[in-house]
């Protein structure tokens, strides 16, 4: 599985660095917060249309900035001892409960508002 290759070469990467020291859960959701808040600078004064009409070197940076939150939540996952992939997939099922087709296609309503 990819992400089991990653999540190794993320914590290979980090022990190399010592960084452990540093990824503590409330420093994680910080980080991911933060890196979030880098994301959303990319989309600033934009359009929806311009949004969607991206140069390369924006690109670039949009990739960056989604691979740290990736990175970041891969870490948290690790300090916190869960599986992410396993929750994503239960998130996934508890949404299909919370927005059934018939009530959510094409519907940007949240679920209590059905």
């Amino acid at each position: 599985m990819e992400l089991k290759k990653l999540k190794e070469e993320l914590i290979k990467f980090r022990k190399e660095r010592d960084w452990e020291q540093f990824h503590d859960p409330k420093n994680l959701a910080e980080a991911i917060a933060i890196e979030s808040g880098e994301l959303l600078e990319k989309f600033l004064w934009k359009t929806v249309e311009q949004s969607k009409k991206i140069d390369k070197e924006r690109i670039e940076n949009i990739k960056s900035e989604v691979s740290d939150i990736l990175n970041y939540c891969i870490y948290l996952a690790e300090e916190l001892e869960f599986d992410i992939i396993e929750e994503a997939y239960k998130k996934i099922g508890k949404n299909a409960v919370k927005y059934p087709v018939d009530k959510a296609k094409g519907n940007a309503k949240k679920y209590t508002k059905f």
